[in-house]
């Protein structure tokens, strides 16, 4: 793949990057973002991403096509499964979807731009604007690809310098997304870097904490607890660790001619991004009762990630990941064995997908990679009681349940600590305008100037 040495992780596999030349590249995103980027208008800033998105939706887009051609070997999803994934990223960055996450978060439109007053400041004289950091630092994850692009989004809208430090092997989405910019606007493209080395790097760390203003991290919470330790007090920390997912589905969805319709949804967050998200599904609970019985849906969910695994393969797995699936699997398999409570149906010849169904409610974490546990529960309090100890933890729950019950159900999952409810289907594919665990997005980056007019 050659593509332009715009960026440093454009650069040969075999050079060397110092603290030296980061302390230069940073210096030159600041001058480039007050040279190309504070001025900008946020209409300007909005139709130059919801473009560079409608070319990521054309089939005949290059660096879509780079992406597809390389991504199964660099990031281990099936080319399917990429396409599916960026196709829901690429879709919500549209000029309206723009607008409506400002509004949510900031409260008008144009507080990006300029002093503005809501109805409430104005009854106090008062007028207020959104600032964007200097200087943004996105120390990004592995596992999947549109969270970084997401962050790189989020930091030009708010008009900031941006160095995006990938961990080893993983910067092709977002490099790629990077040049679609540059091709598009080179001076926007000139306020972005992206880089790659292995964590744990303290002298080019340093370097970069040293200069941000805000640093965001997706990770394990180890690795976040490590990186807030070392930045500077005055240094913003953003950080999104370790979050798990469930579904839930009641009995009185599960009729005759609706089961099937609530198992393709199930099998699309289970198919999505291999399951590898921390808005993947662990366990689906299935509330007893229904037409179908939660080992009928358990059933069914194995015939319909069958026909997946035709269509939208799943990546290839590590050697050690695919002997813990199935380590995993002989286990539920001598427990099928000896009692009728559980059910285990799995991929012949491979560790492709896994479904096991048992009777211990409890919540458990899966070994991802379209492995998924059902549990059948007798409502949504016995789910909540089973999953209280990861509740801190829990992020996304998908939900199929009758409509005029929804809005108590998600009431009663917020109380109770979710973040994000969603239907099921819809796991893995967040609007645009989502409050990523609970807090603002774009609200999280900015400082905000009141003006007291007197």
């Amino acid at each position: 793949m050659n593509l332009p040495e715009y960026f440093l992780a454009d650069l040969p596999k075999e050079a060397t990057i110092s603290p030296a030349l980061l302390t230069e590249a940073c210096a030159t995103l600041k001058r480039n973002r007050e040279s190309y980027l504070v001025r900008r208008s946020t209409d300007q800033i909005i139709r130059t991403l919801s473009g560079v998105a409608a070319e990521w939706l054309n089939e005949d887009n290059r660096f879509r096509r780079l992406a597809l051609d390389h991504g199964s070997a660099v990031l281990g999803f099936s080319r399917e499964t990429l396409a599916s994934g960026l196709d829901g990223f690429f879709r919500q960055l549209t000029v309206e979807n723009f607008y409506a996450l400002i509004k949510q978060d900031m409260g008008d439109v144009r507080r990006l731009d300029q002093l503005c007053s809501a109805e409430v400041e104005q009854q106090t004289s008062r007028a207020a604007i959104a600032v964007g950091p200097e200087f943004l630092v996105h120390i990004a994850a592995g596992n999947i690809p549109n969270p970084t692009l997401m962050s790189m989004v989020l930091g030009l809208l708010t008009r900031s310098a941006q160095f995006v430090k990938c961990a080893s092997g993983t910067s092709l989405l977002p490099r790629l997304f990077a040049h679609s910019i540059y091709e598009y606007d080179p001076k926007l493209a000139a306020c972005i870097e992206i880089a790659e080395w292995q964590g744990g790097n303290v002298a080019l760390e340093d370097v970069l904490f040293a200069e941000a203003d805000c640093v965001t991290t997706t990770g394990s919470d180890e690795t976040l607890e490590t990186i807030q330790k070392r930045l500077p007090q005055r240094v913003r920390f953003l950080a999104y660790g370790h979050r798990v997912s469930f579904g839930y589905v009641a009995a009185d969805v599960l009729t005759e001619h609706n089961t099937r319709k609530v198992i393709v949804r199930a099998a699309d967050d289970v198919t999505a991004w291999d399951q590898l998200g921390c808005l993947s599904p662990h366990v689906f609970y299935v509330q007893n009762g229904g037409h179908s019985s939660p080992e009928e849906f358990a059933r069914q969910l194995a015939e319909q990630l069958a026909r997946r695994e035709s269509i939208e393969p799943r990546g290839v797995a590590r050697q050690e990941i695919a002997a813990h699936i199935a380590s995993r699997r002989a286990i539920y398999e001598l427990r099928a064995a000896y009692s009728a409570s559980t059910h285990v149906w799995k991929s012949n010849d491979s560790t492709a997908w896994t479904v096991v169904c048992e009777a211990d409610a409890r919540f458990q974490l899966s070994c991802l990679h379209r492995f998924i546990y059902v549990k059948p529960v007798a409502g949504l309090e016995d789910v909540l009681q089973n999953a209280d100890f990861v509740r801190a933890q829990v992020s996304t729950v998908g939900i199929a349940v009758p409509e005029h019950r929804a809005g108590e159900i998600a009431t009663q999952l917020a109380r109770w600590g979710a973040k994000r409810v969603c239907p099921l289907g819809q796991m893995q594919n967040p609007p645009l305008t989502w409050r990523h665990d609970g807090r603002p997005a774009l609200g999280d980056l900015v400082t905000w100037m009141d003006w007291e007019q007197g």
